[in-house]
């Protein structure tokens, strides 16, 4: 079975259809140890194919349009936070204490890019909130890795001490993972049949998600990827965040493409939400499995007030597990899991060459929403669906065939991926879409607007 195969029978798709992909593949991008270019590869072009599926529903046509999945492209999207320059400046990737440390008895990682964990790790190491990266390293040299990391936990912060992949195996928290399938996707009840409006087949752009309203209640990176794919389809994608929680502005100018943002406080702006989600016909959540449970956003209970909905939920290390409710980030991930002991050498950790598990598992994440509309239009149903980054790592590190190379135009530069578009932030360079199938949008129509700026109102 292909890679794309595999990820689509995942999805609940009919493995006849996997014949419409072709595949344009590019030595050297996304160079690793592990098979990244194949898992990513898999990932946007099982995505591609879920939106042919449904744009053919659609315009009812009895064949999908035929998908194309450039390895040029899809290395250029993986890469896209990366990539992406504001009025020609470069962006802010990780901040000085996102990084790797050395401890007493081997590495820790940590992430702190936004302030609040910043504050957090520095409080676990009881550091003053002005300490150098200097002053981190020197007290870390005097900790054990997992003293380091369960403290860092406990304060609300992130760290992850370096596992091999055989001490992830060890783990409570990896038997989990390894238990559940790579796409989780369950019926919730028996609402009828969604009525999917028809698309006119000879229209310019076919776009399989038109007319559809997502909330996106996402953050860094997985779901703001994969609903940046759904609004590239046609969705009218409203991303909601908290008022004193802002996104960082570069990330926020590569994954704003395709949808608006506005800010929201759930708790006291109640009946703003119930609004929304009276005519929603997706919610996508990105946060700790469990956080927005309180506010009566469970996929049940969100179910019950709206029948019919696709409620779509990403996490780090899966809703399962003593590590359910832990925060966490593409990076922390790979170091527990064993990717960075595998990629790294000479005794240094090191690191997949994109964030290719936020990534991927924002297209698979897309994917399944796309496949889930598609399904409720023959059977109906609320459908839930859930994906965890620790679980794609599962499928990178003893899932995929190793990558052996192969012939072709090789990729050496990402400049033939790459547009540019004025914005509101500015003139923006960015990656193109990843996603390519017969007559499908080529970009996106909506540029990202400055974060939290448009009303929590559908447009």
């Amino acid at each position: 079975m292909t890679d794309i195969a595999y990820a689509w029978t995942a999805l609940g798709g009919d493995p006849a259809l996997v014949s419409r992909v072709t595949t344009v593949e590019r030595p050297g991008a996304l160079p690793a140890r592990l098979p990244v270019r194949r898992l990513a590869r898999a990932c946007a072009g099982a995505c591609a194919l879920a939106a042919a599926e449904l744009g053919a529903r659609r315009t009812g046509t009895a064949e999908a349009p035929g998908v194309l999945v450039d390895d040029g492209a899809v290395a250029t999207a993986f890469h896209s936070e990366r990539l992406v320059r504001v009025d020609g400046r470069a962006p802010v990737s990780f901040a000085p204490l996102s990084r790797f440390w050395r401890t007493a008895d081997g590495w820790v990682r940590t992430h702190a890019n936004y302030p609040h964990h910043r504050a957090r790790l520095l409080d676990a190491l009881h550091l003053a909130q002005d300490a150098s990266p200097q002053d981190v390293a020197a007290r870390l040299a005097d900790r054990g890795a997992l003293e380091t990391e369960a403290a860092v936990h406990d304060a609300g912060g992130l760290a992850v001490a370096l596992r091999d992949p055989a001490q992830w195996r060890a783990t409570e928290q990896a038997a989990e993972v390894a238990a559940r399938p790579l796409v989780e996707r369950v019926r919730l009840d028996t609402a009828p049949a969604r009525v999917l409006p028809p698309l006119d087949p000879a229209a310019a752009d076919l776009l399989p998600a038109a007319g559809l309203r997502v909330l996106d209640l996402t953050r860094v990176l997985a779901g703001p990827v994969a609903t940046r794919a759904l609004g590239l389809l046609g969705a009218d994608v409203l991303r909601l965040d908290a008022p004193w929680l802002p996104e960082l502005p570069d990330q926020h100018a590569d994954t704003g493409f395709g949808k608006r943002s506005a800010t929201l406080d759930l708790a006291a702006d109640r009946d703003t939400f119930e609004e929304l989600l009276a005519t929603a016909d997706v919610v996508v959540t990105g946060y700790r499995p469990g956080a927005l449970d309180r506010f009566g956003l469970s996929p049940e209970a969100l179910a019950r007030r709206r029948p019919g909905l696709v409620v779509a939920q990403v996490s780090a290390w899966g809703a399962y597990g003593p590590w359910a409710g832990r925060r966490g980030f593409d990076s922390l991930v790979q170091v527990a899991t064993g990717i960075a002991a595998t990629e790294g050498s000479a005794g240094q950790p090191g690191a997949l060459p994109a964030q290719a598990l936020d990534h991927g598992t924002g297209y698979l994440l897309a994917a399944a929403v796309l496949r889930a509309l598609t399904e409720q239009s023959y059977d109906g149903g609320s459908r839930s669906v859930r994906l965890a980054l620790a679980r794609t790592a599962l499928w990178l590190t003893d899932g995929i065939e190793p990558d052996r190379g192969t012939d072709g135009t090789p990729y050496d530069t990402p400049d033939p991926w790459l547009t540019e578009t004025d914005s509101p932030l500015g003139r923006l360079r960015h990656a193109r879409p990843a996603l390519n199938f017969t007559a499908g949008p080529t970009g996106w129509t909506r540029p990202p607007a400055p974060w939290g700026s448009q009303q929590a109102t559908w447009a």
